[in-house]
């Protein structure tokens, strides 16, 4: 393996990794801030307890999702440092505005959320957790209009003088056509995330205090978690099919790479499952679905679908148009081995991000279902429905990202600069298995904490309710963490 492989390795585990948190984040912020205005608004102390809870369980995911995002700053100046000049004029904005105005915006209003309880009026308490949600979209919208950039690069010019990409139009960036779809596909998915958690560690506890006093408590944190998990799953389904479109229309190689069809064809069929090596010559479709890749890529069912084997060709000749018209300096960026991903993996993480994600949308409907009226699901086999609910929607999330961003290759900037060319030039293959290594260990042993803080603090469940103190009654005690 050389640095470019190593490198890539690494990106792919700390992406990956820090994006666990990142829908728990935004989805549980949103159940939070629910929780929180129920209990302003009818002072019952049900909906007290489910604010502390669950804000509990939230602290816990945005401290180690703060912590593990800090290391992907890193990366593009350690190991993608011809990246960064190349794009850095582009990339670096919306990723400026993510710090400057999304994430202080979060970090000061979760600040005031923590300390706030009884010290400033109860309304105002509660929009702040309100407006680290609102941070926390912001924040997803500037990094995804920096990763849309590279999935469909546009305002910008090439400067051949600098050998760099520049901004040419702000506005343009932030309304990419691929930001716009793939934003709300990535805020459902968040929010599925975030209700799926939270019903599956209340269900959990729910089947623990049956017949005890804190059951409706359970109950309707379950239900609560179910409707965010249940309706947002269908807000995926509907951004998904958009984006699948508009996918197809920007990359075509990505969609002919994610049904392994290496032949123009007219009704494309999707295949739930195949057998063999993907590779066009051993394949065996074992259950498909007669024109659904179609209907997925251009919403007909008779629509033709472009093969790998034509799209190689189309992809040199991309290259070659963009070396004409931005001139020889460029060619070095757009020269590529292969034209093509690889294509086993980007067929299977398609599925498995579809599987999980209709799996999270039938424990959601199925835990709705269980509960209703004052139902208690009792069968044992509701233990592995609240295990399986969190990690469902988690690992759909983390395999659309890994399809997302392996079914562009060989392409960093789609079009524009391929990832052969985007690696540090100065960095040895040495030095790359050190970091890697050294973060990795890293990560384990802060999984390992963030485990056992999470599930700790879920055996523990609600706490009793305690009236908070009035906001106008001021002591000289200070302030202090509450949890």
């Amino acid at each position: 393996m050389d640095a470019l492989d190593v490198a890539r390795w690494q990106f792919a585990i700390t992406t990956v990794y820090h994006f666990l948190f990142v829908p728990v984040t935004i989805g549980m912020s949103a159940v939070v801030a629910y929780f929180h205005t129920q209990w302003v608004r009818t002072h019952r102390p049900e909906y007290y307890r489910l604010t502390k809870f669950f804000g509990k369980l939230f602290l816990i995911n945005f401290a180690l999702g703060l912590v593990t995002g800090i290391v992907q700053e890193f990366q593009f100046g350690m190991n993608w440092s011809d990246y960064s000049r190349f794009v850095g004029d582009i990339f670096g904005a919306p990723l400026a505005f993510e710090a400057l105005l999304a994430f202080f915006l979060e970090s000061t209003f979760l600040g005031l959320w923590i300390f706030g309880w009884g010290r400033v009026p109860e309304r105002l308490h509660a929009a702040s957790m309100w407006l680290v949600h609102l941070g926390t979209v912001l924040s997803a919208y500037f990094i995804l209009a920096a990763n849309s950039f590279m999935q469909n690069p546009v305002g910008f010019r090439f400067n051949p003088e600098t050998g760099r990409a520049e901004m040419a139009d702000f506005l343009a960036i932030l309304t990419n056509k691929v930001q716009l779809v793939t934003f709300p596909h990535v805020i459902f998915s968040a929010y599925m995330v975030g209700g799926a958690t939270v019903m599956g560690v209340a269900l959990w506890l729910l089947r623990r205090e049956r017949g005890t006093d804190d059951e409706p408590l359970y109950r309707r944190a379950v239900r609560v978690g179910g409707v965010v998990a249940l309706v947002a799953s269908l807000g995926v389904v509907g951004t998904g099919d958009v984006q699948g479109k508009i996918m197809t229309e920007v990359q075509p190689m990505k969609m002919a790479a994610a049904e392994a069809l290496y032949d123009t064809t007219d009704g494309a069929p999707f295949s739930v499952l195949s057998i063999g090596s993907l590779d066009g010559s051993e394949a065996t479709r074992v259950i498909e679905v007669p024109g659904l890749l179609s209907f997925l890529g251009t919403g007909d069912w008779e629509g033709r679908v472009e093969g790998i084997d034509d799209l190689r060709e189309s992809e040199r000749e991309m290259a070659q148009r963009v070396v004409d018209r931005y001139g020889a300096d460029i060619a070095p960026y757009v020269q590529a081995d292969s034209y093509a991903p690889v294509i086993p993996l980007a067929y299977w993480t398609f599925r498995l991000m579809m599987g999980f994600g209709f799996l999270t949308m039938a424990l959601a409907a199925a835990s709705l279902w269980a509960t209703r009226g004052r139902r208690v699901p009792v069968s044992r086999w509701w233990t592995l429905v609240a295990v399986l609910a969190p990690l469902s929607p988690v690992l759909a999330n983390s395999f659309g990202w890994i399809f997302t961003e392996t079914g562009r290759q060989p392409w960093v900037v789609y079009g524009l600069m391929t990832t052969q060319t985007a690696v540090s030039p100065s960095v040895s293959v040495g030095e790359v298995w050190f970091s890697m290594v050294v973060y990795t260990l890293l990560y384990a042993a802060l999984a390992v904490v963030e485990v056992k803080l999470f599930l700790t603090y879920v055996r523990k469940g609600a706490e009793e309710f305690v009236d908070p103190a009035d906001h106008d009654t001021h002591d000289d005690a200070p302030l202090q963490f509450a949890y």
